[in-house]
C-alpha cells in the first residue's frame, strides 16, 4: 500500500537515498526544507518551532533524519551545541506536532548507536542498557527522549540507532579508503574494541522496511548482524584495497586529537540488530567483509 511520507533531513547523504527508495516503491514523499519550498517540498523552521501542522497530520509516516553533521571540530563548544540542539529541536517539534494530531502518524526518528556507551565485548541488543556520559551517549539519550510526546500520544515510534554507514562517497569510509590506499591505515588503540557498521543498501533497506511495517516500534539497531573488532575492520579494509596496514595509533593520541569524540573511536559496542532480525528483515551484507566490499564498489 502506498504511504504518504514526510521526510526531514532529506538533503543529507542518507536522506537523499532514502527518499529515492521510498519514491521508487510508489510512496508519496514530501520533504521538509529550510528554504523556499519547491514542488514536493514544505518549508519548516525547527529552531523557530514552525512546521506545516496540516501536512504532518495528513501523513502516514514522518521520518526525521535532521541534525548537524558530526564531522567538525570536536574541541569546539559551538560544534557540540549545534550537534545537540539540532537533533533535539527537530525531534521535539515533530513529536509534539504528531502528538496533537487526531490520528497521530508514525514517527521514524534517527538516533545513534552511541546511546549504548562502552560495553566492552558484551553482545548488545535493543534490550541492553545505556552506560556512561560520553558526549554522543548523552546526546542520544536526550534525542530519543525528545520523541516521547509522540509515544505518549499513542503514535508508532521507531528509533533508528544507526551505526556508521560504509560507502566510499561518504564519511567515514570516504577518508579511510584514501588513507588505507596510501598505506597509512592501521588499527586504533588496542584494536580489540568492537566497531559496528552497516552498508548503505542495508541501511536504506532496513529503514524502508520499518517505514512500511505497520507494527514496528521502539529502538532498532541499524548495523550488520556480525560486528567486527577494529583490528578485524583494519584487516578487511587493507585486504580489499590491497595495501598493508602496519600503523597503530595509540589511545592517548586519539584522546588528545578527538576530544569529545574519542569515546566513539575507542569505545566498544558489540552490537546485534536483533529487533530487525526478529521482524524478518534479511540483510544483504552480514559481516565486515561484505559491508566493505559493497561500500567500496559503490560508484
Amino acid at each position: 500500500m502506498a504511504l504518504n511520507v514526510v521526510v526531514a533531513g532529506s538533503s543529507g547523504f542518507l536522506g537523499q537515498h532514502l527518499v529515492a527508495a521510498l519514491r521508487d516503491r510508489g510512496h508519496a514523499v514530501t520533504t521538509l526544507v529550510r528554504r523556499h519550498a519547491r514542488s514536493g517540498e514544505s518549508t519548516w523552521d525547527p529552531q523557530g518551532g514552525s512546521v506545516d501542522t496540516s501536512l504532518v497530520n495528513r501523513a502516514d509516516v514522518v521520518v526525521n533524519l535532521a541534525g548537524a553533521p558530526l564531522i567538525g571540530n570536536p574541541h569546539s563548544k559551538k560544534w557540540a551545541r549545534d550537534v545537540k540542539q539540532s537533533r533535539i529541536a527537530t525531534t521535539s517539534l515533530l513529536a509534539t506536532t504528531i502528538a496533537g494530531a487526531e490520528v497521530p502518524p508514525a514517527l521514524v526518528n534517527a538516533s545513534g548507536i552511541s546511546w549504548y556507551g562502552d560495553h566492552g565485548p558484551a553482545e548488545l541488543t535493543e534490550a541492553s542498557d545505556t552506560r556512561g556520559h560520553a558526549f554522543l551517549t548523552t546526546v542520544s539519550r536526550e534525542w530519543e527522549a525528545a520523541a516521547q510526546p509522540a509515544v505518549d500520544a499513542g503514535a508508532r515510534v521507531v528509533l533508528l540507532r544507526t551505526a556508521p554507514v560504509q560507502d566510499r562517497s561518504n564519511p567515514p569510509l570516504q577518508a579511510q579508503r584514501l588513507q588505507f590506499k596510501a598505506g597509512l591505515g592501521g588499527r586504533i588503540g588496542s584494536g580489540e574494541q568492537y566497531y559496528p557498521l552497516i552498508s548503505l543498501r542495508d541501511w536504506v533497506g532496513g529503514v524502508r522496511f520499518l517505514v512500511e511495517h505497520p507494527t514496528a516500534s521502539g529502538p532498532f539497531n541499524l548495523c550488520a548482524p556480525t560486528t567486527p573488532t577494529n583490528a578485524e575492520f583494519t584487516k578487511s579494509l587493507a585486504s580489499l584495497v590491497r595495501r598493508p596496514a602496519f600503523f597503530a595509533v595509540p589511545s592517548p593520541i586519539i584522546r588528545a586529537a578527538a576530544g569529545a569524540m574519542s569515546p566513539e573511536v575507542l569505545g566498544s559496542m558489540n552490537l546485534r540488530p536483533q529487533a530487525l532480525l526478529d521482524l524478518g528483515y534479511s540483510f544483504a551484507d552480514r559481516d565486515v567483509d561484505a559491508v566493505l566490499a559493497t561500500g567500496l564498489a559503490t560508484s
